[in-house]
């Protein structure tokens, strides 16, 4: 993968993008073994936002964290390629993957596997490319980094229901979605489209976390910031799950910055222990839908 080229090819399930048909119609949702990439892990987990600036990247990398202190071996893909933020939040800016044969070895830290296109370019370079050229680097960190066996691969994807979205949906079989949202109107009125476009092509929703829910005063009361309980309201209304909600914390500012995320700076704050309870809530989702599948995945 040192190089990224484009690529105007499809699979042989014939998962065209400007296809009306949902992804995988052609060859059954979930059930496109031959070929199919990352083989050697059990759950793929996208997390979505509608919305920019709802700490969608920062719910994903705790989130990976989460799992890996459970004792999971988890992976963290950085789909945001216009705007990668993974290698700050880990510490790892001047961080560079090897190659081994024809693959990457994804960096890892704290337990998590990792890759980033901002692993493969200098910090202040900026990724000019057309939808092509960002499928195409997508499927390359899908199908050329040699990420092993793993129970949780995460996808941090960027904001909106654009092309990195849909080569996701139509290259892999996703366990399902999670949309990060904040509470006001303006954020709910873009996550719903979010929701529409899994829905769509048929990627199951585990659940919706709200983010920026209330900042905690000194006294123990909540202001709510930007409105009260709107990703819960919205969650109800759309028949999802609420995985929680998650306060403002200056920790999470601090910790995104300085490379050190707040699950590990301060593992005893009310939002450490919110995202800890929406991760758990992410795997308890996982194992009901398994459950109601038969675990025919």
């Amino acid at each position: 993968m040192t190089t990224l080229h484009d690529e105007s090819t499809h699979s042989s399930c014939n998962h065209h993008q400007g296809n009306d048909q949902p992804a995988h119609a052609s060859c059954g949702h979930h059930n496109c073994n031959h070929d199919r990439p990352l083989k050697e892990v059990k759950e793929i987990i996208a997390v979505a936002s509608g919305k920019g600036g709802v700490g969608k990247s920062t719910f994903a990398v705790n989130l990976a964290i989460t799992l890996a202190q459970t004792g999971a071996k988890v992976g963290l893909i950085d789909a945001d390629l216009y705007g990668p933020s993974i290698p700050t939040m880990f510490g790892l800016l001047d961080a560079k993957p090897e190659v081994e044969g024809k693959n990457l070895v994804p960096l890892e830290k704290w337990g998590v596997k990792l890759m980033s296109i901002g692993f493969l370019i200098e910090s202040d370079t900026a990724v000019i490319w057309r939808g092509p050229m960002v499928s195409n680097a997508v499927k390359q960190f899908i199908n050329d980094v040699d990420w092993k066996e793993l129970d949780y691969l995460i996808f941090d994807l960027p904001p909106g229901t654009g092309d990195v979205q849909i080569t996701i949906a139509q290259t892999i079989p996703l366990t399902g979605a999670i949309i990060v949202t904040t509470p006001q109107d303006v954020a709910i009125a873009d996550v719903s489209k979010a929701v529409s476009m899994f829905r769509k092509v048929n990627v199951p929703i585990l659940g919706v976390v709200e983010n920026m829910s209330y900042y905690e005063l000194p006294d123990g009361t909540k202001d709510y910031i930007f409105g009260h309980h709107g990703g819960e309201i919205f969650a109800r209304t759309q028949g999802l799950t609420f995985l929680g909600s998650i306060p403002i914390d200056r920790a999470v500012r601090e910790g995104g910055d300085s490379g050190t995320p707040c699950l590990l700076s301060h593992p005893d704050s009310s939002t450490s222990k919110a995202i800890n309870q929406a991760g758990m809530e992410v795997v308890r989702r996982i194992s009901i839908m398994k459950a109601e599948n038969g675990d025919k995945q």
